[in-house]
């Protein structure tokens, strides 16, 4: 399995970092994307990647942040992007939920991100809430960058479009919650040669472990759940996700990294 969206850079992971990454390991997990969501974090995931043969890192500002955008960020994203464990640019996005930042803030950010990928010729993952038709309209304006619509949460009619457009998604915690039928019905009518796995840790952790934090480990009760969604095995779950975040990220064949 490949968990394709972690946050081993939270603070909250500073005391036992080893042992969640030895507990990954035993789980199953032969690869963590560390996703950054602004510059001090991107660098800590280069620097864990560098630390953790396993570990990969994403580089980006969140559009949380937004408004912290200047030439000094763009410059030291741009530096990390050329390291050769850094898979994409990300998080970047729209968050209309929150508002930490102005939303033509968040808009001219999250266009600048992608066209630093288009310049890098590198993917984008991309972080949507409550912001569906302006994250769909500005892809739109960048067709050449491959995009991850990370922890979906949009219609079914709208991941069609993002599909037409070779987009991928990913999926954690949320589709193993009691009251997510609607987000499982989305997850059913997505074909899994587009689905991820991911876990968001240390948030949305997935049952039955809900109220605890969230780690890469529990990436093999996203596949289990995913497996009974889609009506298939969990090892074609996982052989199929896993093919796909190789090919969207463009990490090399496991026999190519040994």
């Amino acid at each position: 399995m490949i968990d394709s969206h972690a946050h081993l850079n939270d603070p909250r992971f500073r005391a036992d970092l080893s042992d969640v990454v030895e507990r990954a390991q035993e789980a199953g997990v032969a690869a963590i994307i560390n996703v950054g969501y602004d510059l001090p974090s991107s660098q800590c995931a280069v620097k864990l990647a560098e630390r953790f043969e396993s570990l990969w890192a994403v580089v980006g500002l969140h559009p949380h942040d937004a408004k912290l955008w200047d030439e000094e960020v763009q410059r030291g994203l741009l530096e990390l992007a050329g390291h050769p464990k850094v898979l994409a640019i990300g998080e970047a996005g729209l968050d209309y939920y929150y508002d930490n930042s102005p939303r033509d803030e968040q808009r001219a950010v999250f266009r600048a991100q992608l066209a630093l990928a288009e310049e890098l010729g590198l993917p984008v993952v991309v972080h949507s809430r409550e912001a569906a038709k302006d994250t769909l309209d500005i892809l739109s304006e960048y067709p050449q960058v491959p995009c991850l619509l990370h922890c979906y949460s949009g219609s079914l009619e709208m991941a069609r479009d993002y599909m037409q457009m070779g987009h991928y998604f990913s999926f954690g915690g949320p589709i193993t919650f009691q009251n997510a039928s609607r987000l499982r019905s989305v997850v059913e009518g997505i074909p899994l040669e587009h689905i991820l796995l991911e876990t968001d840790c240390p948030y949305l952790t997935p049952h039955p472990h809900r109220g605890k934090r969230n780690e890469p480990a529990y990436v093999g009760l996203i596949a289990q759940k995913l497996a009974e969604i889609h009506g298939v095995s969990v090892e074609e779950v996982v052989r199929v996700t896993s093919e796909n975040t190789r090919k969207f990220f463009r990490m090399p064949d496991e026999e190519d990294s040994r």
